[in-house]
């Protein structure tokens, strides 16, 4: 086959009904799988949500600043020990640690919740304790805005057992 019959294939192609057909086709089963994850309690818009490192875009201080992230997902910036969390028209700012025994937490994208490695402690998004040998949620960082970035104040921490006020208000509505 040369370089002309794949043209005419592919010109042949061209409006095919079966092109329409698979596209129609993917949406429904991305639609069914969207259901699916809601159903089984997947936190809506973190099913699909970017997660990955951050680095703070400067520091004002000892306090970084953080572009406003553009979607839901979860940030982590491992130099300053933060979690950004952009969930359900708000964004908080988390300290890495389990607030049980200091233990890095991850991102589990499966069920949408952080987990602890070491106890399997899990928290929602917005680091509401879930289940397991934690007593608390996750420890919240004091953020202000600045124009379009986040600044994480990590010397001004919010425990929720000890704090639920400021815990409570360590969050940015969007």
């Amino acid at each position: 086959m040369d370089h002309r019959d794949v043209e005419q294939t592919a010109s042949a192609c061209d409006g095919c009904p079966l092109q329409s057909e698979r596209r129609q086709f993917l949406q429904h089963v991305g639609l069914a799988v969207a259901a699916a994850l809601v159903g089984l309690g997947v936190p809506h818009g973190l099913a699909a949500a970017t997660l990955g490192p951050i680095t703070a875009r400067r520091m004002l201080g000892n306090k970084p600043a953080y572009p406003i992230p553009a979607e839901d997902g979860v940030q982590i910036d491992r130099e300053n020990e933060v979690i950004l969390v952009r969930w359900q028209n708000a964004v908080y700012a988390f300290n890495l640690s389990c607030p049980h025994q200091n233990t890095a937490l991850r991102w589990n994208q499966g069920d949408g919740q952080f987990q602890c490695p070491k106890h399997h402690s899990k928290y929602r998004p917005d680091g509401v304790f879930v289940s397991g040998r934690a007593t608390r949620g996750m420890d919240r960082f004091s953020m202000t805005r600045s124009g379009d970035e986040i600044v994480v104040d990590v010397d001004d921490m919010h425990k929720e057992d000890a704090d639920k006020a400021g815990w409570a208000a360590a969050m940015i509505a969007l």
